[in-house]
């Protein structure tokens, strides 16, 4: 019996526009679908951090995937969903996990700049918090034309500071030595 093929393929986006959940067709330029492409950039770099921890890193894997879901909820919001949106409770949760990767580090671990990068586990995560940050700056920028819920650019904001701490602390474990940012003085 020969096996049916549902195609993805829809059509209905060859004349440069694409829909919202809501039903309503925008063009596919426009800012919603920058800042639903970005939250999906995001999430996809997020998918290759997940894919190089091992058994070491067990707890943050699970913390990542649980992210990655929240991530689509917050893409769902972004397209119009009343249902499947950003909860207070993830972001507490987001923030009790920064704080608890924090928590791990060393003491001194905040009292230098560090070049990105590292481990490539530790490049990965940089690479992660840069497009989140590039993320918060296009919602800043939607956010001008359609105010969006606070929570959203907060979980976003909230976010990169976790992937920073991650980056901090999967060098960490592996003792890697940071290479640190010394700005150069009048005399130098």
């Amino acid at each position: 019996m020969p096996k049916s093929i549902i195609s993805i393929s829809t059509k209905t986006g060859d004349g440069g526009e694409s829909g919202l959940i809501t039903g309503e067709r925008v063009a596919k330029d426009a800012n919603i679908f920058e800042a639903i492409g970005t939250v999906d950039e995001l999430n996809s770099w997020l998918g290759l951090v997940v894919s190089q921890f091992d058994n070491q890193f067990e707890p943050q894997k699970k913390q990542l995937v649980t992210i990655q879901e929240q991530l689509f909820y917050l893409g769902a919001e972004l397209a119009g969903s009343k249902t499947a949106v950003i909860t207070q409770a993830a972001l507490k949760k987001l923030e009790h996990q920064a704080e608890q990767l924090q928590t791990a580090l060393s003491d001194n671990w905040h009292t230098k700049f560090v070049f990105p990068g590292g481990t490539q586990l530790g490049a990965h995560c940089d690479v992660a918090r840069a497009v989140c940050r590039r993320t918060e700056r296009v919602l800043v920028k939607l956010n001008r034309e359609e105010t969006q819920s606070p929570l959203v650019m907060r979980y976003i904001n909230r976010l990169s500071d976790y992937l920073y701490l991650l980056r901090c602390f999967v060098n960490e474990q592996v003792s890697f030595a940071e290479r640190q940012f010394i700005a150069r003085t009048e005399t130098s």
